[in-house]
């Protein structure tokens, strides 16, 4: 039997076509044939992303930025507001990178409130926040707009928004929200193998990281732009993941932006509406869940992982038991990238037919 097709938080399934792209000829990455390649994702990506500057390509998972963004930019203190598995782990990072930090707490399934940043941000000594829009290990979804215009009520502080499952899936438009720094992977809502970041940085960003001396090599944002310039990299680049890129990219803007946005929604519908059918109760709150995945409270009466490993092994998909403090407590459900009404109809269908058996 073939491997399970992935319905979980990423990576997810990947098209034929796009590996079928990732086949395409290796090609020496400081020629012409690489800043045509380079050159040529760019005005559909930055489309994607809202914006006009330009979208770097780092050889890394996203943490590679993450951890780098606070090696460009923290002076003076870092605010990371943490409401999940990866948001608090940023504040690790921080504190890792020999950074002052202090952190926004909520519980995990909880958002992060406006307010809260704003009352923290006024006590003073803070340049730069960090916020997960989309926490993945529990399916909130912060309320990134707002959020962002607090920061930016507050001079010289900058905004580095992790959009790992959201970017593609919903409008994020970072010319208007007045972002410092935006970073995604491509294995999540972009439906690309692991491998490759995405990111953006604002004038004030680069002005900032102009003015740190130890912001390393690879991460270093002053680099990623000098050679941007060039239509390249700084450090040999995942060329086959580019082209993969530059494919999804396409096929994205030939469904069309608003197409895709309002399809990742009526899969998300589908799912929550398939779970109240079950009385599964979602983690986050109205009005604060995913566009790309649902984070299940786990019923006592389930046994989860035995339910897991049944749709697994005879209809040959995988969702996710939880993750971190919260696994075996939860179960998420991706349904980005790719996927239809029609394929998520097909998981729900094998979710039901397996349902009965694990249930007390």
């Amino acid at each position: 039997m073939s491997k399970p097709k992935l319905f979980i938080p990423g990576p997810v399934d990947v098209a034929p076509e796009t590996y079928a792209a990732m086949a395409g000829d290796t090609i020496g990455h400081r020629g012409a044939d690489f800043e045509e390649l380079y050159a040529s994702i760019q005005p559909g990506i930055r489309q994607i992303v809202g914006t006009s500057r330009p979208v770097f390509f780092s050889t890394s998972s996203a943490w590679g930025v993450m951890e780098g963004a606070i090696r460009n930019l923290v002076q003076k203190k870092v605010l990371n507001l943490c409401c999940g598995a990866f948001s608090d782990k940023w504040y690790g990072v921080a504190q890792s990178c020999g950074k002052k930090a202090e952190k926004i707490q909520v519980e995990w399934g909880e958002s992060i409130d406006p307010e809260a940043v704003r009352a923290k941000l006024s006590e003073g000594g803070f340049d730069v926040v960090t916020l997960v829009h989309n926490e993945t290990s529990t399916g909130v979804l912060n309320p990134l707009k707002e959020i962002a215009e607090v920061v930016n009520s507050f001079e010289d502080v900058l905004l580095v928004v992790d959009t790992v499952s959201s970017l593609s899936a919903m409008p994020i438009n970072f010319d208007e929200l007045g972002i410092d720094v935006l970073l995604a992977g491509v294995q999540k809502a972009f439906a690309l193998p692991p491998g490759l970041s995405v990111f953006i940085t604002s004038d004030a960003a680069l002005e900032r990281a102009a003015q740190i001396e130890d912001r390393g090599y690879y991460f270093d944002f002053c680099e990623f732009a000098k050679n941007d310039a060039k239509d390249n990299t700084p450090s040999t680049p995942a060329i086959p993941h580019l082209y993969a890129l530059r494919e999804r990219v396409k096929v994205i803007l030939k469904e069309g932006l608003e197409h895709r946005y309002a399809r990742h929604q009526e899969n998300n519908a589908m799912v929550h509406a398939w779970g109240a059918k079950h009385g599964f109760e979602l983690l986050p709150a109205e009005g604060f869940r995913s566009k790309s995945l649902s984070c299940f409270k786990t019923p006592e009466n389930l046994d989860q992982t035995g339910w897991i490993k049944a749709v697994k092994e005879k209809h040959n998909f995988l969702i996710n038991g939880g993750y971190g403090k919260i696994k075996g407590k939860t179960f998420r459900i991706s349904n980005m990238g790719n996927e239809t009404p029609e394929t998520m109809q097909e998981l729900l269908d094998a979710l039901d037919a397996e349902l009965p058996a694990f249930l007390s």
